[in-house]
C-alpha cells in the first residue's frame, strides 16, 4: 500500500541539523505514527511521504519554509523581570508558558541583559534546514474514527 491522503504511516526517523548534529531521533523510543494529509509533520516531510510504501528508505533535506518557517520577529518581545512572576530567578534557554491574545503560547528565554529578557515564542526550529532519514515501517488505512478524530489509534499513535 502507498501513502495517500487517509493514510497512517508508521516510520522512524532521524533528524539532523546542518552540522550533522541529531537534533531528535524515533529510533530508540519506537516509530512514529501520523494520518497523512492532516499537517501532523512537516509539511516538506509530508511531501517527501507521498507515494512511498512500509520498507522505503530515504533522506531529505526540508527548507525552513516547508519545515518550520522563519523566525518571525512579532514573535519576539523584550520585557522588565518585574512583568514576570519569578522574573529574577529566569536563565537563558528557559520556555516559559505566557499568554496572549491569541492563547497560551510557550516561549524560550533567548537573552536575559540587566533586568531586560528577550521572550522568543518561534518554533525553536524555525529558521534551520532540516536533515530526515527516515524508514517507513508500516502503512495502512485509517480507520473511520482515525479519520473522524483526525489522528491515530493505538501503538505509535493516541490513545483515548
Amino acid at each position: 500500500m502507498t501513502i495517500t491522503t487517509g493514510s497512517v504511516v508508521l516510520f522512524d526517523y532521524t533528524l539532523t541539523d546542518n552540522d550533522k548534529e541529531i537534533i531528535d531521533s524515533s529510533r530508540e523510543e519506537g516509530a512514529l505514527a501520523y494520518l497523512h494529509g492532516e499537517g501532523q509533520i512537516v509539511k516538506g516531510l509530508e511531501k517527501a511521504m507521498e507515494g512511498r510504501k512500509a520498507g522505503d528508505s530515504f533522506k531529505i533535506s526540508v527548507s525552513p519554509e516547508e519545515g518550520y518557517g522563519l523566525p518571525d520577529p512579532s514573535k519576539i518581545a523584550v520585557v522588565t523581570a518585574d512583568q514576570i512572576e519569578g522574573g529574577e530567578e529566569l536563565e537563558e534557554g528557559m520556555q516559559l508558558e505566557a499568554s496572549n491574545e491569541e492563547g497560551e503560547q510557550i516561549v524560550v528565554v533567548s537573552k536575559i541583559e540587566g533586568d531586560r529578557i528577550t521572550l522568543d515564542g518561534n518554533h525553536p526550529l524555525a529558521g534551520m534546514t532540516l536533515h530526515f532519514d527516515v524508514t517507513i515501517r508500516e502503512v495502512r488505512t485509517a480507520s473511520a474514527e482515525e479519520i473522524e478524530h483526525g489522528h491515530v489509534h493505538g501503538p505509535g499513535g493516541h490513545h483515548h
